[in-house]
């Protein structure tokens, strides 16, 4: 199934997309999960799928207007430098654990919404990356037990103001400004994807491809990456983990190339789908 969280006459709401045709599930399981986060806790991915077979999809996606896939993840945690040539193109060095940050919900748009250049600075950057959402809790899950623990993926654009990101030792202030992240468009399901299934990763920005990369690249696989976090924090229903970039982003490119006003960014993830923003100024 591909689901998505969406605003319906202003109010917000979830469903499953087919073709260009959506079902609007709060009508039929709203009591029991007023969002996609509380569906997935509860493990009424089944009877959303059950409803998809019984309810007419009555709502036009390209009519609504569409929320980050999880508006209210209690954690998205992104892994840093797990791609060798996103590594050797910092100057960094390959460290035995996962580089570990954290975004906030605030910081993301969703699929057909701007992301937002602020007036602080005009390095901008594109991050094309696959996010997990958490299906099933845990603490110190093991690496042959995490993909039983992921409820689906999406695309994502970890959208990285440079030289805030650069400005101390600590990443935060230049991945989390407001509205500069992507989160879309939508999650597809982990059983329409095998566990360890190889997916093709792109950035384009206007048409031109500047990151092309496959996850059997990753230096921490997916499963190290859901062990890892969940020994120090437990993974609750609706996480978020943002999983790497690949080599290519604009500010190690000769000349730099930084997101500006007009720019479309596509992330496109083969299994997935594509991940749409244009670019904006505050």
């Amino acid at each position: 199934m591909k689901l998505i969280s969406f605003l319906n006459q202003g109010t917000p709401s979830y469903g499953i997309v087919n073709g260009d045709d959506v079902l609007d599930l709060t009508p039929i399981l709203g009591a029991q999960a007023p969002d996609l986060k509380t569906l997935i806790a509860k493990d009424l991915l089944g009877a959303a799928a059950e409803a998809a077979k019984k309810h007419p999809f009555t709502l036009k996606y390209g009519q609504l207007t569409l929320l980050p896939v999880i508006p209210n993840p209690g954690q998205i945690f992104c892994i840093g430098l797990n791609y060798g040539e996103h590594v050797r193109e910092t100057g960094k060095e390959i460290t035995e654990t996962p580089v570990i940050f954290l975004r906030l919900p605030e910081s993301q748009v969703a699929h057909g919404q701007d992301i937002v250049r602020p007036a602080e600075s005009h390095r901008l950057d594109y991050e094309a990356e696959i996010a997990l959402v958490i299906g099933k809790p845990g603490r110190r899950i093991k690496e042959e037990d995490a993909w039983d623990h992921i409820a689906g993926y999406a695309c994502y654009n970890d959208g990285s103001i440079r030289d805030w990101q650069v400005a101390t030792s600590q990443w935060t202030p230049g991945k989390n400004f407001y509205k500069t992240g992507g989160f879309g468009p939508w999650m597809v399901t982990s059983d329409e994807i095998p566990a360890g299934k190889v997916m093709r990763l792109q950035t384009v920005l206007n048409g031109q491809v500047l990151q092309d990369t496959t996850t059997d690249k990753m230096i921490h696989n997916i499963p190290r990456q859901i062990a890892y976090i969940s020994t120090f924090i437990p993974l609750s229903p609706g996480d978020v983990i943002v999983t790497g970039t690949p080599g290519g982003v604009g500010n190690k490119r000769t000349p730099q190339i930084f997101m500006k006003p007009g720019d479309v960014c596509e992330i496109v993830v083969d299994v997935i789908g594509t991940l749409r923003n244009g670019i904006r100024d505050e």
